[in-house]
């Protein structure tokens, strides 16, 4: 146990201060506090929340565990609030939980847990607050303030996690081996910890995930993506997604990404490493946006290259229609992932799917066609598209970069010029199909869509403006050519 008044290397900060200050005063566990005092039982705050605390980020997860019953003492704190305040109990957990202003607050007592080999399911049992954190997946999460009024906000530290706070070092408390063995999900959290806190993962607990890695298959895919989606949303992704490699887990997960790896070498000519490419690409997409889906957008933009990699005489390296083959690629990649099958796989295919267009748009003498059918096809999703094809600039040659970046300012002219003109971002038809059918007085027929198409395409080839009454009167000269008016 510590006093918090001995930790000069985290008290000495303004920002800790007002953090504890904070924990202090903060109602719900002074009542917590005065309840568990009152039962006579220990009770603790513990994990995220304490070590947010050092390290200044906000977490309005508040972890409670007590030597006692945790959903008794979670009842007893919501009454004494308020009458009205919601308990969501999970008998087979022994946890439960309430919401009080923005803050989650949920309770257990303290267990000890033990795992068969193939679930990570814990057998669980009551147990003291060093089996507790003896279970803790890091030494970081095991750290415990205590919430008794004799020695309140009193540190209990066992496997000195406030040092390898101090050291930026990722930690089991236990033998790795066991740890990451028992739930193996534990070996995506430390990648994860490592990428959002900037810190590294020790080398003993490291070893442990790459010879624990097989395990991993035992992890649902959901829970794996979860883990990897908050690695994408890290400040400079590519680092949790090297690591995940070097550990050997991003084959075992996501095989597609490693095959994008290494470069080939025919006639003393050989292409870039698309794998160190693409987390170029999805480092430069994060310094601009917390769009998850658009940072899946550009970790699998060139996903299609490895199947399309073709090497031709006097010209070297292809990779045609890689662009086309990776946007088919998405569907099955987002279903076995299981990621959302809906709009979101929807705009990370349509990107993937375009994200060479807008570079063939910089030659002077391409038409406002060519523009508008982007935007068509863009639709609201152009100024990402955009932002893609800009971080897909790679190169170390500065002049090259700088060439590159004014070309897609030149396209951004142009797109903008041809919008306000024509009015074609998230574009909707003039001409309904129904309005064709009254106008026309027919059936819903293969007809109704013709007509509707070569609207369309009057449009997008600058034939007709994009307004009701111009698409109105080349419907009724369509109309006259297939016979349906005298």
């Amino acid at each position: 146990m510590r006093n918090l008044a001995s930790l000069h290397f985290f008290v000495s900060l303004p920002r800790f201060y007002t953090k504890m200050e904070e924990f202090l005063h903060d109602f719900v566990l002074q009542k917590i506090s005065e309840i568990a005092d009152s039962e006579g039982i220990q009770a603790y705050v513990i994990g995220g929340f304490v070590r947010d605390i050092f390290l200044h980020r906000p977490n309005h997860d508040v972890d409670i565990v007590t030597l006692g019953n945790g959903i008794s003492l979670a009842q007893k704190t919501a009454k004494s609030i308020s009458p009205r305040l919601t308990v969501s109990v999970f008998k087979n957990f022994g946890t439960a939980m309430f919401k009080y202003k923005n803050y989650d607050y949920e309770f257990v007592g303290a267990r000890k847990e033990s795992y068969s080999h193939d679930s990570r399911k814990p057998h669980v049992e009551a147990g003291t607050l060093q089996e507790d954190q003896n279970r803790r997946d890091f030494t970081i999460n095991a750290l415990a303030l205590s919430l008794n009024k004799a020695n309140f906000a009193e540190l209990l530290d066992p496997f000195n996690g406030l040092q390898d706070m101090h050291d930026k070092i990722i930690r089991t408390p236990l033998d790795p081996d066991i740890t990451f063995s028992d739930d193996p999900l534990r070996m995506m959290r430390a990648v994860r910890f490592a990428s959002q806190l900037q810190f590294t993962i020790e080398e003993k607990t490291f070893e442990g995930i790459r010879r624990m890695r097989e395990r991993i298959s035992i992890v649902s895919m959901e829970r794996n993506m979860d883990e990897f989606n908050k690695i994408l949303m890290t400040k400079t992704p590519s680092k949790g997604i090297l690591l995940l490699d070097k550990a050997g887990l991003l084959e075992l997960i996501f095989p597609e990404l490693t095959k994008l790896k290494g470069v080939e070498v025919v006639n003393g000519c050989g292409h870039k490493d698309n794998f160190l490419h693409t987390l170029e690409v999805l480092d430069n997409v994060a310094k601009h946006t917390d769009n998850l889906w658009l940072r899946w957008t550009a970790l699998l933009h060139d996903i299609g290259k490895p199947r399309t990699k073709k090497f031709v005489e006097g010209i070297g390296w292809t990779f045609h229609a890689h662009d086309f083959v990776g946007s088919r690629m998405v569907v099955d990649i987002f279903r076995r992932l299981k990621l959302p099958m809906n709009e979101k796989m929807k705009y990370v295919q349509k990107l993937v799917s375009l994200h060479l267009r807008p570079i063939a748009l910089v030659d002077d003498i391409v038409s406002d066609s060519a523009v508008r059918r982007l935007l068509f096809d863009a639709g609201d999703d152009i100024d990402d598209l955009m932002l893609l094809c800009e971080a897909d600039i790679t190169s170390k040659n500065e002049f090259k970069v700088k060439k590159f970046l004014d070309n897609f300012q030149l396209v951004r002219e142009k797109l903008k010029l041809v919008e306000e003109k024509d009015a074609l971002r998230n574009w909707q038809p003039p001409i309904t199909g129904e309005e064709i059918i009254e106008t026309f007085h027919i059936q819903p027929s293969k007809v109704v869509g013709e007509i509707k198409l070569a609207i369309r395409e009057a449009i997008l080839d600058g034939i007709i403006e994009n307004n009701h009454e111009a698409a109105y009167a080349f419907m009724m000269e369509k109309g006259k050519e297939l016979g349906l008016v005298e």
